[in-house]
């Protein structure tokens, strides 16, 4: 029972109702993948790990995401991989079980996963920023959300400098604090999304 975590318990039990079947479905096909997998808490979500991280869950107020901590280098035979930057999770924005695969092919998926850490394939290095734009400067309030967020800090990353930089100059521009969390909570949301800071006029 080592393959188990309390702690993925207590995530499960604090998310919304309609977050608890999915988790606990997506939970139970990871541990019928294999019984390699172990959970644990990143970025206050739950992962699955065994010789580096393989898979992870997370709840929000409206839907759930499930992601592979190497999508793009997983084949995609059934093309249910969303590697575009304006996704969330691997498999898109999950609000029921209906919105899941099937369970034959979501667990083809979770081994084809942890083959890539058996065969210790790493993941390809991010590319970094290129030397003629302005580093950015992130403010403490907001790397905190990052940090504690995966999900959200891996959709960000994924933005341009231009696009990065409206959010950072929205929060900054900000009258009151007030204000500044109102908007810390609604980029987040929209961050989650994929959504950039003007996605309305777009």
């Amino acid at each position: 029972m080592d393959q188990y975590d309390s702690r993925v318990d207590d995530y499960i039990a604090k998310s919304a109702d309609f977050a608890k079947p999915i988790l606990t479905h997506l939970r139970d096909l990871v541990h019928r993948a294999s019984p390699e997998l172990k959970e644990t808490m990143k970025w206050s979500s739950p992962f699955f790990d065994h010789e580096g991280p393989v898979c992870q869950l997370a709840a929000f107020k409206q839907h759930c995401a499930f992601g592979f901590w190497k999508a793009a280098l997983m084949e995609d035979p059934n093309q249910i991989l969303n590697q575009q930057p304006d996704t969330a999770g691997s498999i898109g924005r999950i609000t029921s079980l209906a919105d899941l695969p099937a369970d034959e092919v979501l667990i083809a998926y979770i081994q084809q996963a942890l083959s890539l850490n058996l065969q210790g394939i790493k993941a390809a290095p991010r590319v970094k920023a290129t030397a003629d734009k302005t580093a950015l400067s992130i403010p403490s309030y907001f790397t905190e959300i990052l940090d504690k967020n995966y999900l959200v800090k891996q959709q960000f990353e994924k933005f341009s400098h231009s696009q990065q930089k409206e959010y950072i100059s929205w929060f900054e521009d900000a009258k009151t604090e007030a204000t500044r969390n109102k908007r810390l909570e609604t980029a987040t949301e929209w961050i989650e999304e994929g959504k950039i800071r003007n996605w309305k006029y777009k």
